[in-house]
């Protein structure tokens, strides 16, 4: 089901593969399309990118618990400057994505990018980590904060008991995956809204806390950076703290050929985007603390709710629900970016054919997005998936830096690339730099954790060798491998029958 390149056949007349030959033509590229050829259309406005970018960056976080920051920093006035530098290190990282997105007009991120600087073997074991466990855990994590809080309000009185939340989770992961199998438009449409609900939620923090500075509420600022002395090792871990609370500026480029006038909207997009956040971010901070002390903040479960509880009365009942749809949001975005991933993954010969197939009439990578699915429903009834996401955290900021020393390497691999979108060379320098430094603090400070997601992230490479390099496979093991993906051709038939 692996192969080394992708060839373009029509399967039936209902889907149709990719580019030939291991390179990915852009839809820009400007060659004419052969007729009949089913492709993703470009229906990503601007507006819809920011909401992308948006919806996907602000998850559960911000409302519940951004307390890892102000542990590591000690004091209010450290964890505000740690949230503020955090924001300016996440916008010359989505710059960098920018100038990549602009000049490589092609889906994929993360993976695209590392093929186009690295070669196949790194792009494969990015995409593999991906596919087996980051993405599959990072969908039900965000997954089971939205079931918890949509069912907060129910259970006010009581614990939500866990099999319920297990549930309500289910149904959310199985309604992102039909909406995105569905309709890219209805997808992108319900992203819009979703990122206007978590605007408004962040909204209904920050203007109860201007107002409390308006009445003079700064007692809590007062000797803001008095307090615990950071340590050696908690300022950087702060850091990485707010790194990850940013993550998510780079979906975008997921989705670089269904992005209307990408030279364009992809960097205004980013730019637009991180502004809106990274001043989200520190005024609903600052908002917090008119109200609620730092060692109050560090005992809270859920910081919104308790800022909510005491300003608001009986509407902070609105805040479990906002929260709800903010994780959704999130979900939405995730899944919708990185099925794109998978896509061109395929497309590519990195993955089975058939996640490269788009649905005729619907004109969505169906089998990209519907392949999540399953893989999403073990994590979540696995009980683990926080072991696993520590397992592999530095992973993400480990391609990242990658990917940016990748932006780097092109200049002088290839310095006559267009690039309608350009950066200053520190940017790219300091952020990549600030990437592999996370990487080697993680290795130092959990040994135990990044270890095992680092062997994790190396089975990839054995992986490469047996799926995509070695031509003369004994015919037993194509016969076993055929058993395990036996579950395609049934997907075949399925998907053919739909509407």
């Amino acid at each position: 089901m692996f192969r080394k390149a992708a060839v373009p056949t029509v399967s039936n007349g209902s889907y149709l593969q990719g580019q030939a030959n291991g390179k990915l033509s852009s839809m820009d590229s400007g060659q004419p399309a052969r007729e009949g050829k089913v492709v993703l259309k470009k229906k990503v406005t601007l507006l819809r990118g920011i909401s992308i970018i948006i919806g996907t960056i602000i998850g559960a976080g911000i409302f519940i618990s951004p307390k890892g920051i102000l542990k590591n920093t000690g004091s209010v006035g450290m964890s505000l400057t740690v949230w503020t530098v955090c924001g300016i290190l996440s916008l010359f990282g989505a710059l960098c994505y920018a100038e990549l997105g602009t000049c490589i007009k092609k889906s994929g991120g993360h993976y695209t990018y590392i093929l186009e600087a690295f070669g196949p073997l790194p792009a494969f074991v990015r995409v593999w980590v991906e596919l087996l466990i980051i993405r599959p855990a990072a969908t039900a994590v965000i997954s089971l904060a939205f079931g918890r809080y949509i069912l907060e309000p129910f259970f006010m009185q009581c614990e939500i008991p866990e099999l319920a939340i297990k549930l309500v989770t289910a149904v959310g992961i199985t309604l992102v995956m039909v909406l995105n199998s569905t309709s890219v438009s209805w997808s992108a449409r319900i992203q819009m809204f979703l990122t206007f609900c978590k605007l408004v939620a962040i909204l209904i923090i920050i203007v109860p806390g201007v107002i409390q500075l308006i009445k003079g509420e700064t007692e809590l600022f007062k000797n803001a950076f008095a307090g615990n002395d950071a340590s050696i090792m908690g300022l950087p871990l702060a850091f990485y703290s707010g790194m990850y609370a940013y993550s998510g500026w780079f979906y975008l480029n997921f989705v670089t050929e269904e992005v209307e006038n990408p030279e364009k909207n992809i960097p205004l997009a980013i730019c637009i985007s991180m502004i809106i956040v990274t001043v989200g971010y520190v005024l609903t901070n600052v908002a917090y603390f008119t109200t609620i002390s730092a060692g109050e903040l560090l005992l809270s479960k859920a910081v919104a709710v308790t800022f909510a509880e005491r300003l608001m009365g009986d509407f902070s009942l609105a805040v479990p629900v906002f929260v709800a749809l903010s994780c959704f949001g999130s979900m939405n975005g995730g899944v919708f970016a990185v099925s794109r991933m998978f896509f061109v993954a395929s497309r590519e010969g990195h993955l089975p054919e058939i996640l490269s197939m788009i649905h005729v009439r619907k004109h969505t990578p169906l089998p990209a997005v519907i392949v999540l699915h399953p893989l999403t429903m073990i994590m979540l009834f696995n009980g683990d998936l926080y072991s696993l996401l520590n397992f592999l955290s530095f992973a993400r900021w480990l391609f990242i830096g990658l990917v940016v020393a990748g932006l780097i390497y092109l200049r002088y691999k290839r310095p006559d690339m267009p690039r309608p979108f350009k950066v200053p060379l520190f940017i790219p320098a300091l952020f990549s730099f600030t990437c592999l430094f996370m990487v080697a603090l993680s290795l130092y400070s959990d040994p135990v954790n990044t270890g095992i997601g680092f062997a994790i992230t190396l089975t990839g490479i054995p992986a490469y060798y047996l799926f995509i390099v070695w031509d003369n496979k004994p015919k037993w093991f194509r016969k076993l491998l055929g058993k395990s993906w036996c579950g395609t051709s049934l997907l075949q038939e399925f998907l053919r029958a739909l509407p």
